[in-house]
């Protein structure tokens, strides 16, 4: 038996790892040790992803918890470190950008273990992002890299990554993939239990209105107090401009610590329409992105999420990693300027086109991951 060891330690990569630890559960011949830092530990932002998701148990939980991204960093790259000379796996699998992504990638490198990257090649080009360093090292250092879009793939051409012979219009790097997004077979996935299952509409009585879904966590938004000054602007402007609509915003713990910290809470709470509440489940997730009209987040899973839904999103960033939401035109960015988002979010809205490209893949990304997987551990599969 091949074991490998996946680090996860956050909401997004427990939603990645679904699909791939479910066909590992079943393989005859590689074994899954799960390591979760401890990135998120709330249990709304955690255990519960474990349950409903139906991810095995963690082996190891590694409780690093909260702290400044280099201390954080700092803290798992120790961990793991020690961790793998116990283990001794064949690989460590690694997704996503977090400091998680970026510890395991750095422990399993110094260790001289391969390194697969699932979610690799993307970039935002905003080297302020600690997400966008963590991604970018981390692809430097792996071995395997799973790109969920040809846009990744140009990517680490860019960078020299991967080179590309123009002669024979091919990309040539044995350890480079396109594979599809893992997380649209997730959505696939659960889609379907989600409408059994979740009660959050009837629960906050969404099913009786309509509504926009808001969701906000990166730090270059919660740590600015003008930047949410701004978005509470923002949100006066839709309410006003939609009367027919709430707005449902599920909010992240460290969210509410900032809002709070800049006494911008109450101001916020005062909003009529703007129904606030603690964070939701992966599966009452699911349903909320596929039932609202619209999406406003920075989060780049629930930008994905919102193209999965076949919804128009509204990115409260400058930037995103999923250029391809901008160029099928079913995103638009804030830009931190309220001047133009209310004709930017109108444009989203009411020219509405149901017509959704396939550039996420096709739901197999799993399954491709884990044929290059075995063709790299076995050789002869």
């Amino acid at each position: 038996m091949t074991t490998i060891a996946t680090i996860v330690g956050a909401r997004p990569q427990f939603i990645k790892a679904a699909a791939l630890s479910r066909l590992f559960k079943t393989h005859a011949s590689i074994k899954e040790i799960l390591i979760h830092t401890g990135q998120h530990y709330d249990i709304k932002m955690s255990e519960i992803f474990f349950k409903e998701l139906e991810l095995p148990k963690p082996h190891y939980n590694l409780e690093v918890g909260s702290h400044d991204h280099g201390k954080q960093t700092g803290l798992m790259l120790e961990k793991i470190e020690a961790l793998l000379d116990n283990i001794h796996p064949a690989a460590v699998l690694v997704y996503g950008d977090t400091n998680s992504t970026l510890a395991g990638a750095l422990a399993a490198a110094k260790k001289h273990l391969p390194v697969y990257h699932v979610e690799a090649g993307l970039r935002s080009y905003e080297k302020n992002m600690p997400e966008e360093l963590n991604r970018v090292l981390t692809d430097h250092v792996s071995t395997l890299l799973f790109c969920p879009t040809s846009t990744a793939i140009t990517n680490l051409i860019k960078e020299g990554i991967l080179h590309q012979d123009s002669s024979k219009h091919d990309i040539n790097h044995p350890g480079v993939y396109l594979t599809g997004d893992i997380m649209y077979d997730v959505a696939l996935f659960y889609r379907e239990k989600a409408q059994k299952v979740s009660h959050i509409l009837e629960k906050r009585m969404l099913n009786e209105t309509s509504f926009f879904l808001l969701t906000i966590h990166r730090s270059e938004n919660t740590d600015n107090r003008e930047k949410l000054e701004q978005l509470i602007q923002l949100l006066e402007m839709v309410l006003e401009r939609y009367p027919q609509h709430v707005i449902f915003f599920p909010m992240h713990p460290r969210t509410k610590k900032m809002f709070s910290e800049f006494q911008l809470l109450d101001r916020l709470a005062k909003l009529r329409r703007l129904i606030i509440s603690e964070p939701v489940s992966y599966l009452d997730m699911i349903l909320l992105e596929s039932s609202a009209d619209l999406i406003m987040t920075d989060s780049g899973g629930v930008q994905k999420e919102a193209y999965f839904f076949e919804k128009p999103c509204f990115i409260l960033r400058n930037e995103t990693e999923w250029v391809e939401i901008l160029t099928q035109k079913k995103g638009a960015l804030w830009n931190y300027d309220n001047a133009s988002a209310l004709e930017k979010i109108d444009q989203l809205f009411n020219n509405y086109d149901s017509t959704f490209e396939p550039v996420f893949g096709n739901g197999q990304a799993a399954q491709n991951i884990l044929k290059i997987i075995e063709k790299e551990l076995f050789f002869d599969v």
